[in-house]
Order: C-alpha cells, then structure tokens, then sequence
C-alpha cells in the first residue's frame, strides 16, 4: 500500500499532524497536507494524488467550493475525495452525495481505524 499519496486539506494544523501520522503510520500511505482549500487545489493539480481528505468547514473556500473546483479541472477531477466533517445530518449527507464525493468520516473520528475507514471507502 506503500504506493498511495493521500491529500490532507484541513485548516486546522493540529489535525493534519493527527490524520497524516495515522495514515502514514497505520495506512503506509504518502500523505500530503494543505492548510487552506486555495494550497489543496494547487497541489492537487502539481502532484499525482490517489485521494483527498478534505474538511468541510474552511475559511477561505469551504470544502463544498474545493471539491466543484477538483470536478472542473481535468487533472483532478477523478481523484476521489472523503470529506472530514462534524456536519453528519441527513440533509448534510445528501448533499455531500450529490456532490459526488467518495465517502464522509464523521468528526471526531477514532485515530486508530482511519486508515482502515479510507482503504474500506476507497476499496483498498
């Protein structure tokens, strides 16, 4: 599984360090962080990428604005994105799946089985 690179996009930076020490560590996948939706859509598009974990509620673009960006560039839009959200209402959800995205991860999420939450969405 060594060969997977993962995009982290969360604007808070104590939660990169925990979601890329767990994938990494747990999953034995690269994993990349961006601290802003604007530096995730740039590296989405300069780096090969076989996922993104994006949060949802960002300042600058939130994740909803990122992920119709990722569809409308041919570079990225196929890599498959999770959202990492609180936001898990069933109206919440039905947008998020209009949109498109692979799968959702409810905040908190357990440290220890987000690896095995990414590979089980992403079909690893």
């Amino acid at each position: 599984m060594l060969d997977k690179r993962i995009l982290v996009i969360d604007d808070e930076p104590n939660l990169c360090i925990v979601v890329q020490a767990c994938l990494e560590n747990l999953g034995g996948w690269e994993t990349l962080t961006a601290l802003s939706g604007r530096e995730g859509l740039a590296i989405a598009i300069a780096q090969p990428l076989d996922a993104i974990l994006l949060d949802v509620m960002m300042p600058d673009l939130d994740g909803l604005a990122i992920v119709r960006e990722l569809q409308k560039h041919p570079i990225t839009q196929s890599i498959p994105v999770i959202l990492l959200t609180a936001k898990v209402q069933s109206t919440d959800l039905a947008q998020f799946t209009q949109l498109g995205v692979a799968g959702v991860i409810a905040k908190p999420f357990d440290p220890l089985t987000l690896s095995q939450e990414v590979a089980s969405i992403l079909g690893w």
